[in-house]
């Protein structure tokens, strides 16, 4: 077994490398500017970056705000009885609810969530399993929908929405096998 890790570890260290030279050797081979490309992607990227900002920042602000108002304890304080009854712990809510907007944010809140109740508690467990198995939807649509300027996101929304529930559910089935 642990030879097998070392080899695992050993062609992991040789796979970035090995991918740029790759790269490179086949821009050259197929006669192409490979400095120049580069740099109008960099360019193309940088762009992109200041175009997406002020989505960046609202969605940042809006988290913050929700935070520090006291709503997401409000909130799981609210949805209590309802959590409850679906053995969904109510101190969860706020990471679900922010999870879907801010990883950074949902971080902050794991990382909360693991020194009160410690990271092997059931608790924990779940915050650990569902950061794992959810997404930030709201931040990837904004961001990936706003790059490649798509105005009719159709189904995706609702389908994002039953994923992430079906990661919550995962999280909280799987931390109870794991006890």
């Amino acid at each position: 077994m642990q030879a097998a890790i070392r080899i695992i570890l050993y062609i992991s260290d040789l796979l970035v490398p090995f991918l740029i030279f790759y790269v490179v050797a086949y821009g050259i081979l197929m006669k192409r500017p490979v400095y120049d490309d580069f740099v109008r992607g960099a360019k193309d990227g940088f762009h992109t970056v200041i175009q997406i900002m002020p989505t960046l920042i609202g969605l940042m602000v809006a988290v913050g705000v929700l935070r520090a108002s006291g709503f997401l304890d409000f909130l799981s304080g609210a949805l209590s009885y309802v959590t409850n009854l679906i053995h969904f712990p109510s101190e969860l809510v706020p990471l679900a609810v922010v999870r879907m907007f801010s990883s950074s944010a949902a971080v902050g809140l794991a990382l909360d969530i693991f020194q009160k109740y410690g990271t092997d508690s059931r608790l924990g467990l779940i915050a650990s399993i569902m950061m794992g198995c959810t997404e930030t939807i709201f931040y990837t649509m904004s961001v990936y929908f706003m790059t490649a300027k798509v105005r009719k996101t159709r189904h995706t929304l609702t389908g994002a929405l039953l994923a992430t529930a079906a990661g919550i559910i995962a999280s909280v089935a799987l931390a109870g096998m794991m006890q």
